[in-house]
């Protein structure tokens, strides 16, 4: 008990006996129930099988027995601590909130080393914060204004005065336009920090079932919050570094603005700039991308590791610097990992990609155009607009992901694209351009871009047909492969699934007869 003792003893509460907070008042059964736990104490010190760190827990009705804090709920808004945040006891006390019933102890700890029964913040940053979005997208439970007054003094910014009251009463700016990054952190509950109390399986079992969690730990046993949820902070940005300014560029936006607590950082205005390429590189979809045709095909790289910089390493500045630096990609980049035999792999993947990508995009067009003077039925052209808005969709991301990030993903996207062109094109009844023949459609594409080059032999010349092939006729017989392939491309018998995944497809047969009767 000593660290506790010692936080009780520079605490506010060091002239209140112990018993008063941790005995609460009650009936005559209460306090021997009371007695015998106390007892139960002695025998644990004189045994040594006490815990290291004892747990206590404190009863709403010893805050607000008589001589003690028995008016709080009565006081209304009242200004707490040293930061000046407002707050009212009763609806926090007598109200769910969140769906939870809070205690007294729920916000001052019993349990910080250091500090005994004072308010933690943490737990209010919780509260206040979690799942209330980030950044610029950032609506703190009640709002700001809630905690804070609103400043009242003027501020200078460079040689410029200021009135937050102007700012936000009179034009209705939010906080959070300007003070940016004042909090971080998510207030997530890791599994394993039920590992610190609990080691019971069918207790562990139920983690995922959250207003047990809360109910069990939160209303009846005035458990922190914080023992189990990751901390959230809040503050205002801290000042940058004192770094001096180039000379005759004036000061550093942190440094003319820190002693308003203002943010610049890029993230908060360019967000997502890059999710797209990493969707398609890492293949996973977007939602609204995603379907039952489109397989998570990863890239080789992604597979290997391979970070951004793996191929962007090539510096390009933007005016002279002055708009900052990109690392652009590079066919260096094939050939310090693959070497010379590469060299035109990269060159061959992108042209393929712009070439599909321009011909998809060229039936997209034709499709809008008979669309838009289709006089076909309404059913019809509802399954028209609906087929060529899928392929928009897809041709849209294939532009903003660059398809070289991933070409075999690429391929199987703009096939399907190219299907939803073809179903809209049978819905108007019309004959849109045939662009089957497009490498990355075909699936010829692992043949022109990389097979050619690096000398690898596919396809063969001839492959022996099975009997388990199911096709009698030409059963035990060498077909010949490389006249097929050369004549309908790949993806006619084959799903290409990735680097040397190249399965025969289950409906191969069909394709077969379309020419063997």
């Amino acid at each position: 008990m000593e660290p506790y003792y010692q936080a009780w003893k520079t605490s506010k509460h060091n002239n209140v006996p112990c018993v008063d907070c941790h005995y609460p008042p009650g009936s005559y059964k209460t306090l021997l129930w009371r007695k015998f736990q106390a007892l139960s104490q002695v025998v644990k010190y004189v045994t040594r099988t006490y815990s290291s760190k004892p747990y206590s827990e404190v009863e709403d009705a010893s805050c607000l027995s008589s001589g003690c804090h028995s008016t709080r709920l009565l006081e209304g808004m009242v200004v707490v601590g040293s930061k000046g945040v407002r707050f009212d006891h009763k609806p926090h006390l007598t109200e769910k909130r969140r769906d939870k019933q809070l205690s007294y102890t729920s916000c001052h700890s019993q349990v910080v080393v250091g500090r005994h029964v004072e308010v933690t913040y943490d737990t209010c940053y919780l509260c206040h914060f979690k799942n209330m979005g980030a950044g610029r997208e950032l609506k703190p439970l009640g709002g700001c204004l809630s905690c804070h007054n609103l400043p009242v003094k003027d501020f200078k910014l460079g040689n410029m005065s200021y009135n937050h009251k102007d700012f936000v009463t009179k034009q209705n700016v939010a906080c959070r336009n300007c003070h940016l990054g004042v909090v971080s952190g998510n207030g997530a509950a890791p599994k394993d920090r039920c590992f610190t109390c609990h080691n019971q399986p069918e207790k562990l079992a139920r983690y995922g079932d959250i207003p047990f969690i809360h109910e069990n730990h939160v209303t009846k046993h005035k458990v922190a919050c914080f023992h189990c949820h990751q901390e959230i902070r809040h503050s205002s940005p801290a000042k940058a570094a004192e770094a001096p300014a180039s000379a005759g560029s004036g000061p550093h936006p942190s440094q003319a603005s820190a002693a308003v607590g203002i943010s610049f950082d890029c993230f908060y205005c360019h967000q997502d700039k890059h999710s797209t390429q990493l969707e398609l590189y890492s293949g996973r979809l977007p939602e609204d991308i995603k379907s039952s045709s489109l397989p998570e095909t990863a890239s080789p790289m992604f597979k290997a590791g391979v970070n951004c910089i793996g191929c962007h390493y090539k510096d390009k500045s933007e005016n002279g610097g002055f708009s900052g630096h990109t690392q652009k990609a590079s066919e260096q980049a094939c050939l310090k990992c693959h070497g010379e035999k590469f060299k035109a792999t990269w060159g061959h993947v992108r042209d393929d990609v712009r070439g599909a990508l321009k011909q998809l995009a060229g039936k997209i067009e034709a499709a809008k155009a008979e669309l838009a003077r289709s006089a076909r039925p309404t059913d019809e052209l509802k399954k028209a607009r609906l087929a060529l808005a899928r392929a928009v969709r897809l041709e849209q991301f294939l532009g903003a992901a660059h398809g070289e990030h991933n070409v075999y993903l690429t391929s199987v996207i703009i096939r399907e694209a190219d299907r939803s062109l073809v179903s809209a094109g049978r819905a108007l009844a019309v004959e849109l351009t045939d662009i089957s023949a497009e490498p990355l459609i075909s699936g010829s594409y692992c043949a022109t871009q990389c097979h050619g080059e690096v000398g690898v032999k596919v396809p063969p010349e001839t492959v022996h047909v099975p009997a388990s092939a199911g096709i009698p006729s030409i059963a035990g017989k060498a077909m010949p492969h490389k006249a097929h392939a050369d004549m309908m491309g790949c993806v006619k018998c084959h799903d290409i699934g990735g680097h040397k995944s190249v399965p025969l497809r289950k409906d191969y047969r069909e394709t077969c007869k379309e020419c063997h009767k």
